[in-house]
């Protein structure tokens, strides 16, 4: 059942209707966006982030594209391959979890001053509940940043993403992120496209 009922039942229907763990089981130690566009996201990272503060990567793999030179607190991963994560030196520790069979994340209320999720907001089924919890982990004002490029796995992609333009994409993760009770969200075209892979950040504060 979508968590927001305004929008066909269908709406987060995927092609690939496997088994989310079976697809994602071989490592992929590859990065899913240039590295122009990493460099663009790190700096927004290098902007956002507070200093010493502990950090959810949500949707985590091998890398997280955080800055060298801001020193963070604690860096949680959830991911959905155990080889991956434990490749990623940023990770001070990390659980495997496919957030479309349960969206519950098992961390204290409040314990973490940032999120992040890269390129992979397009796969979630539950993505208000997902954010929902999100918002639960984080204490009030913290920064939630939500990137995503053209590239994704188009099969495992729900099918409202798959329908949408980018300024359609952005302006559905603005919703996501006000259903789930986050202030002042906004995108912001972090490269256009014209010289790396085109990446957007939508930010929403707890």
């Amino acid at each position: 059942m979508s968590d927001l009922p305004e929008l066909p039942a269908a709406a987060f229907a995927k092609q690939d209707t496997g088994d989310d763990l079976d697809f994602y089981a071989p490592p992929r130690l590859v990065t899913h966006i240039d590295q122009g566009a990493v460099a663009a996201l790190t700096d927004c990272y290098r902007r956002l982030l507070p200093a010493g503060g502990g950090v959810l990567d949500l949707m985590s793999s091998w890398i997280s594209h955080l800055p060298d030179d801001v020193p963070l607190g604690e860096v949680v991963g959830q991911g959905m391959n155990a080889d991956e994560l434990a490749l990623n030196p940023r990770l001070d520790r990390w659980f495997v979890q496919d957030l479309n069979a349960n969206p519950v994340l098992p961390l204290i209320d409040g314990a973490l001053d940032a999120a992040l999720c890269c390129v992979g907001v397009q796969y979630l089924q539950r993505p208000v509940t997902v954010f929902t919890e999100v918002r639960r982990a984080l204490r009030p004002g913290s920064p939630f940043i939500v990137s995503f490029s053209n590239r994704c796995f188009p099969t495992k992609a729900v099918a409202i993403w798959r329908s949408l333009d980018t300024a359609g994409q952005a302006r559905l993760v603005q919703l996501y992120l006000d259903r789930a009770g986050f202030a002042d969200a906004k995108s912001t075209v972090l490269a256009d496209g014209r010289r790396s892979d085109p990446l957007v950040a939508v930010t929403g504060r707890a």
